[in-house]
């Protein structure tokens, strides 16, 4: 993989996350029905099929298709833009590969079923037996969270080992 093409290596971890975001999916949708979840650990994790046709923490609910123009445009812009991207790096290529295939994972979704599922759902109980959880996700979630903080990792460790010549800090 060190010898591999920037522009492939982006498309390989892209795959990788689309393949192993689908696949979940497809395993919870066959496992659970609709609006169904299954405990994992009691007062921790669940499984779900719940269906989200808004953004993260499912804000504009409702916008699927709406929604699924803006991440086919940001898509394409993030392509056409990566350059400017640490996309020079391994750590750069893989973080525009987390976020490239997190947002195909969700727009096959959006595509496919007019929602995106959302399959891993953190809670605790609270002492009144209601739940208190983090919006459920999925893998192309994880991985665009991902990707975006590694970017900004790189980001800044990259500004912080620029140093300004003394002669332009005078001028």
């Amino acid at each position: 993989m060190n010898r591999m093409n920037p522009n492939v290596r982006i498309a390989v971890v892209a795959v990788i996350v689309i393949f192993f975001d689908q696949v979940t999916k497809f395993l919870v949708y066959n496992y659970l029905g609709f609006a169904e979840d299954k405990v994992i650990f009691d007062g921790f994790f669940k499984l779900v099929h719940w269906g989200n046709t808004g953004a993260a923490w499912s804000m504009f609910r409702g916008n699927n298709r709406v929604l699924t123009l803006v991440a086919l445009g940001a898509l394409i812009v993030l392509v056409r833009t990566r350059h400017h991207f640490d996309m020079h790096t391994l750590g750069g290529q893989v973080s525009l590969g987390l976020i490239f295939g997190g947002i195909m994972g969700n727009l096959i979704d959006r595509v496919r079923v007019k929602h995106v599922i959302d399959i891993l759902y953190f809670y605790v109980n609270r002492r009144d037996g209601q739940e208190a959880g983090f919006p459920a996700f999925n893998v192309a979630d994880s991985a665009i969270c991902i990707g975006v903080g590694l970017l900004f990792i790189l980001s800044w460790q990259s500004d912080g080992s620029r140093q300004v010549s003394p002669s332009l800090g005078s001028q």
